[in-house]
Parts: structure tokens; sequence; C-alpha cells
């Protein structure tokens, strides 16, 4: 039995699920979710942290600043509040209120960006007001997950090797593109391993990380609005890009199976289950990463006005519905949540 005294020295790595009685194909999904930030960002978090702490650049009096959909606010302010830092995170009005919540409960501070930038995302107005911030007051520390080499290396050094661990005939690695952090930190580690992996990444349709069409995203967790400076499309041999729509469609379905996971997790096992479709001659060993759990999206994916509200009555088929079978929908309310 693990005993800590820091809430980022535990993050479950080896928990993995079967999806083939789910989906009828053999998907091991890897969970990140199982840690004090629920989600994978926390590796990244810490490798950050402790980077900037080992150059000198956090000291007593600095204030943590990132810019975050969600899941790596969640992840500093949990080592903010450990680490006796204060941290402000910047967000904008597609992070989920339970995440919001959630980090002004541990401490920290949330500021919501509300103004679409040039490109029809809100990535490039957190980005200039964290800049602007830095600008005022030297105390601010930026980690900049966009930018900083930690993200991916944390993934280089710790999720990758788990991973070829636990599967030493890998085929195939299914990985969500973001900031592209988990994706270069794992395809570099599994360009240099004893044997061939190939490196899918899944993004959103209407991100612009691989050159797509910017457009409408309301779930937070992968795609960008501008091309990530992580990224290097060499180590990629694959991008699958999957809609909304069938991101909560893989998401509801697992729910009905008992595993309640968030919209980046829908969306990659959205795309793998589309490619193992394609290639289901082929005898492979697939593993796709889940990034976080399903509980901080109750508000949204999980949510039957949220979901007609922006995708229309017809989203889910009557088998795919969370909740009670055989009961109604529940009827229409209105308020801060609808």
């Amino acid at each position: 039995m693990p005993v800590i005294s820091a809430p980022h020295a535990f993050n479950e790595s080896q928990l993995y699920v079967d999806l083939r009685s789910i989906f009828g194909r053999a998907l091991y999904l890897k969970c990140e979710g199982f840690n004090f930030a629920g989600s994978i960002k926390l590796k990244a978090a810490v490798e950050m942290v402790e980077n900037a702490e080992r150059d000198g650049l956090l000291t007593p009096d600095s204030i943590m600043v990132e810019s975050s959909s969600g899941n790596l606010g969640v992840a500093l302010s949990v080592i903010a509040a450990s680490k006796g830092y204060r941290f402000l995170c910047v967000t904008d009005s597609r992070c989920n209120l339970s995440t919001r919540l959630l980090i002004e409960a541990l401490g920290s501070e949330v500021h919501i960006i509300s103004d679409l930038d040039a490109n029809g995302g809100f990535l490039g107005a957190r980005i200039e007001y964290v800049r602007g911030l830095c600008a005022s007051d030297e105390r601010y520390v930026w980690l900049s997950q966009y930018t900083n080499p930690g993200n991916w290396q944390a993934h280089y050094r710790r999720t990758a090797p788990e991973i070829a661990r636990q599967f030493p005939r890998l085929d195939v690695l299914f990985v969500g593109a973001g900031t592209t952090g988990t994706l270069m930190g794992c395809a570099r580690y599994f360009r240099e391993w004893h044997r061939p992996v190939r490196i899918v990444a899944v993004d959103s349709v209407g991100s612009v990380i691989f050159g797509g069409k910017p457009g409408r995203r309301m779930i937070p967790g992968l795609g960008m609005s501008m091309r990530p400076p992580l990224l290097d499309e060499s180590y990629v041999d694959e991008v699958l890009q999957v809609e909304e729509a069938d991101t909560i469609r893989a998401c509801h379905r697992l729910a009905r199976s008992g595993f309640l996971f968030g919209g980046s997790t829908g969306t990659i096992v959205s795309g793998a289950m589309d490619w193992m479709a394609r290639n289901e001659d082929r005898d492979i060993t697939a593993v796709a990463i889940a990034p976080d759990l399903g509980e901080r999206y109750l508000d949204t994916i999980y949510q039957t006005n949220w979901l007609q509200d922006l995708y229309g009555d017809q989203v889910l088929g009557p088998d795919e519905v969370t909740g009670p079978r055989g009961t109604e929908p529940a009827p229409r309310t209105t308020g801060p949540n609808s």
C-alpha cells in the first residue's frame, strides 16, 4: 500500500481497460485519470514545475500562470497547493464549470477569456493575456505548456515506458493531439524502440494542428486553434480527425458499460475504432491513451440539454443515451448550465 505526503507522488500507471466486450475490437485503453489531479496532465505539470525549480525560475514569491482548457490547470493547482505557490489559471468559456470550481477549491485563481481570437478559438487570446501579465509583473512565471520541452519529456520518461513494459509486442499506439506533449513524448520513445510501432494521432474536426480547417469545437481537451510548437510531424505515421458527435457517442457507449471517461477519451476511442475497422484483417496489438475520467463532463457531454442545444435531438440514438433505461429524457430547464 503506497503511503504519500505529497498529492503528486501518487499516479496509477498500470491500469488498462480491454474494450473488446464493448466495441468488439481488441483495443487496450491506458487509464491516466487515477491520481489527485484526475488526468494525464499531472505528469507534465510535475516535470515542468520541477524543471523550473531546478533552473531557479520559481521562488517563494513567484506566481505560476498557465493557459489551460482545464486539466493542466487542475494539475498545477494540486502542485501549487502542495508546494505553497500561488497559481493563476487562464482558461476560456468552454472550460467545464466543475473544473473551474475544483481549481478554486484547491486555492488557485481562475481568469476566464470570453473573446475569440483571429482563428475563431480562444487560445490566442489566452496566450496574449498571459504575456501581458508576465510583462506587467516579474513575479509571474509562465511555464508555457505549448513550448516547454518538459511537456513531452514527461511522457518520454514515464508514459511510453509504462506502455512498453506492459505490451512488449505493441504494434499501434493511438494518442490524442492537443499541445502534442503526450504525442511527441511517446512517438520519440517508440521511434527508438526495438520494434516498429505505428503512431496514430487523433485530433478533433475543427482543430488546425495538422493543417485542418478551423471550426467550432465545444469539447475541451484535444485540438488547438494554432499549430503546436512542440509538434514534429515526422514522428507521426497517421492522423485521424473525429467529429464531436462521434466523440459524444463513444463516451456514452462507454458509460453504458460503466466506464465514465472524458471527452478526449471519447475522441481517441472513436478514431481508434474507425481505424481498426478499416484494418481488421491485421492481427495487431493496439493501445490507446485515455487522458482523464468523466466526472468533470457531467454538465456537458453527459447532460441532455447541453447535447441537444449544441448537436440536436438526434446526436444520440435511444440505445446510446446514458441514464435509466426506459425513461424519458429530463425536461429542459433554464439556468446558467442550460
